[in-house]
């Protein structure tokens, strides 16, 4: 099987799977409990948080677990927002993942909250222009993600957040980096929270974080217990923690052969595809972005149908966002980029990780271009 998926999943590394299975099997204790065991299992997911504390450039104050990149987006929003009182403007991108698009269109229905949804340029970063225009003494938050998990864009947070401070002062900068960690260089983002996910970099599924910046009034998400300093309670998931924390060290020693690798997988399968009649690049050139989501479009064919051929050969691609695949109708993030009709609708993603190859491409790139030409026989006149 060649897997061009890893947006939606990555496999686990098996350093990341042995600390899980430990983790159940030795250290399975409560860290909130008191005896020995549970102190000694405490420490390490407190020694794991300040590596990944670390590797951000936050303090491990400001860090939180969760179980996931939707669960970190949802907290961001609406923990950011519960403190605030009076009427407030929020903001974010038609390019967002779900987790922060759907959110901010349940809070449209609250009278005091005014939600104003900023365009994208045609390469899929966020219209910095417009997100300026719209940026008001009562914005109270904006949320920009960091690399699109549909083409790849990656938007600039550094004149994103220099907009606001100049012009929004009072403002709270989210950003929803699933699908930039790892991917991009480790350096401190310049926001005031941040979401990542561990299934996106070969870590478990279920466990994630949100860095949460200290100075400002945080409400937090789940009440409980009191686990993560009372702003997200229920029992820790120490396998989940602890795999993170292997994963994390692995790809922390691999990142820039590793980023490499994915940069010429990325760049092998457009240069190929490309010869594909009509074949087209959405978003960034690529060598630009994020040097593992490469969405081509292919007139004449479904994505849909082409997924589904390309299985039966045990190739593993997507349309798009796995959060959006049963979700019938146009593609938000194409729509919003200005892609539409036939080349919306014959659309793929392909994701990389570490260890795909050059060899795989080449498959890839050679049943592909057999099957657009095959299926764009029988499309409709």
């Amino acid at each position: 099987m060649i897997y061009l998926d890893n947006s939606a999943t990555t496999r686990v590394l098996p350093e990341a799977a042995d600390a899980a299975c430990r983790a159940m099997t030795e250290q399975f204790y409560n860290p909130a409990s008191a005896y020995q065991p549970a102190v000694a299992t405490e420490k390490a997911v407190e020694e794991a948080r300040a590596r990944l504390s670390s590797a951000l450039g936050f303090t491990t104050e400001e860090l939180l677990y969760t179980s996931g990149g939707t669960e970190s987006n949802n907290m961001a929003i609406l923990g950011s927002l519960k403190p605030k009182r009076g009427k407030r403007r929020i903001l974010t991108t038609l390019g967002e993942h779900p987790s922060v698009y759907e959110v901010f269109r349940s809070l449209e229905n609250e009278a005091e909250t005014e939600v104003v949804f900023i365009g994208l340029n045609a390469d899929g970063t966020a219209n910095l222009e417009q997100l300026a225009a719209l940026l008001t003494a009562d914005t109270a938050l904006v949320s920009l993600m960091h690399v699109n998990n549909e083409v790849g864009a990656v938007n600039d947070l550094a004149s994103a957040a220099a907009l606001i401070r100049r012009l929004s002062p009072d403002a709270l900068l989210h950003s929803d980096g699933v699908q930039a960690f790892c991917k991009r260089p480790f350096a401190r983002p310049p926001v005031d929270l941040y979401s990542i996910s561990a299934h996106k970099f070969h870590a478990p599924k279920g466990i994630g974080a949100l860095y949460v910046r200290n100075g400002f009034k945080f409400a937090g998400g789940q009440i409980g217990g009191g686990q993560e300093r009372n702003l997200r309670s229920g029992t820790s998931n120490v396998p989940g923690i602890l795999g993170l924390d292997a994963a994390l060290a692995v790809y922390r020693s691999n990142q820039e052969r590793w980023i490499a690798q994915m940069r010429t997988c990325k760049e092998k399968l457009a240069k190929n595809l490309l010869s594909i009649p009509d074949a087209v690049i959405n978003g960034p050139a690529p060598e630009e972005g994020a040097p593992h989501i490469l969405s081509v479009s292919f007139p004449g064919v479904r994505g849909e149908v082409l997924v589904n051929a390309l299985s039966e050969r045990e190739i593993c691609v997507s349309t798009g966002s796995a959060c959006s695949t049963h979700k019938k109708g146009q593609n938000r993030i194409l729509t919003a980029m200005g892609v539409a009709g036939v080349r919306a609708e014959g659309t793929l993603r392909f994701s990389f990780c570490p260890f795909n190859t050059p060899e795989e491409i080449d498959t890839v790139s050679g049943i592909l271009s057999e099957q657009v030409a095959f299926l764009r026989r029988f499309r409709r006149r």
